[in-house]
Formats: C-alpha cells, sequence, structure tokens
C-alpha cells in the first residue's frame, strides 16, 4: 500500500495567562475600532483568539468587565504618551496646545473607545469609584497643572478657578467632536486646537505681560 503521509495538525502556541490575556485585549480593542462597542460579542473575541468562550470568561467576567479593561489599558498608555511629549521647558502657551491637541487627537484616533467611555462609562452610577475616573483625573491634572503655572507666574489672571477653566477646555473639546463620534460629521485637530488654545490664553492672559 502507498504510504499517505497526513498533513502536520496546526498547533497553536500555549500561552502564559499574562499573554493571553493580552490577546484577548488586543483582538477587543481591534474589534471595537472596527465594530463599535454596541456589537462587540465574547464569541467573535474568542472566534479571533483561537480558543473557547469560557476561556474568555475565565479571564473576564462579562463583555463589559472585557470593555473597561480595554478601556483602563488605553488610558495608561495615552498617560504614557503625554508624560513623555510635554516638555517642561516649553512656554505655556506651547504646552497648553499641545495637551488640547493631544485631547483631540486621542478622540480621532479612537473613536470607538471615546464613545464608550463618554456614553457607557461616564454615565454609569459607580463612575466616580472606577480606575478609569482616576485614570482620567491624572491626565486632567497635566493641563490643571499647566494653567495652575500660568496663574502663579502671572501670565493668567487668578479671577478664574483652574477647574472652571479645564471644565471650558473639555467641554470644548466635547462639542466640538460630537458630532464626529456620532458619525455625522468631522473636525479639524489643528484648527480646534488654535481656537481653544487662543480662547483660553488670550481671554485670561494678563494685560502687558511677556509670554510664557
Amino acid at each position: 500500500m502507498p504510504n499517505h503521509k497526513l498533513p502536520p495538525t496546526k498547533t497553536r502556541l500555549r500561552l502564559s495567562p499574562e499573554q493571553r490575556m493580552a490577546e484577548i485585549i488586543s483582538v477587543t480593542r481591534s474589534l471595537l475600532a472596527e465594530k463599535g462597542y454596541q456589537s462587540v460579542i465574547t464569541s467573535e473575541v474568542a472566534d479571533r483568539c483561537g480558543v473557547s468562550e469560557g476561556t474568555i470568561f475565565k479571564y473576564f467576567g462579562s463583555i463589559r468587565e472585557l470593555l473597561i479593561r480595554v478601556a483602563e489599558e488605553w488610558f495608561e498608555e495615552i498617560l504614557g504618551m503625554v508624560s513623555s511629549s510635554i516638555d517642561s521647558d516649553d512656554h505655556i502657551y506651547d504646552r497648553l496646545r499641545q495637551l488640547i491637541w493631544q485631547s483631540l487627537s486621542i478622540v480621532r484616533k479612537e473613536p470607538s473607545l471615546t464613545r464608550f467611555i463618554l456614553m457607557e462609562l461616564r454615565a454609569a452610577p459607580n463612575y466616580r469609584e472606577m480606575k478609569i475616573y482616576k485614570l482620567n483625573q491624572r491626565f486632567t491634572s497635566k493641563i490643571n497643572d499647566v494653567l495652575q503655572e500660568a496663574i502663579d507666574k502671572g501670565v493668567f489672571r487668578d479671577d478664574v478657578s483652574v477647574s472652571l477653566l479645564r471644565d471650558m477646555i473639555f467641554g470644548c473639546i466635547e462639542h466640538q467632536t460630537w458630532i464626529y463620534l456620532r458619525n455625522e460629521g468631522d473636525f479639524s485637530v489643528d484648527e480646534t486646537t488654535d481656537g481653544i488654545t487662543n480662547v483660553i490664553f488670550r481671554g485670561m492672559k494678563m494685560p502687558e505681560t511677556v509670554d510664557y
């Protein structure tokens, strides 16, 4: 009889728990970008990872828990990029502009994750107890620090609180990007950045002060 060799069986490398979790998070993030958070299901995540759906639930209790973990890791990534890109020796105007530009660029790059945070997590009753809230506070504190420095150095007037200025900035960012997040329009990162930065800087700048 002829000796027919069977084709080699395709095997999948056995991953450590940490590697498997990282893979699940990475695949889920890709699906988020493709489909939007409302259409991500655990069975498709499992299929793309080449594992059973039960494996997903071994690491994450629900699809919501998995999506929250994706959002948390994304925020950690953002914080790392912001910390490495802001030079404390730059002028206050330049640092403020850079932080606003990064905030708008984040929305442009990850609209699905942004929608999930704004529409789902921020509306949750326990939002302020979530890790994502604390990560967001760390991010917004970068702008707080620049605004406070501008007041302390006499570049900005001191008759408007830092918290109000911060809210004005992020309120503008949210309103300017809302049509984009709803898939109803677009926005220019550079033009919007310049508009918000100039309104804040020129509106708050002390008369006859030197630019910092």
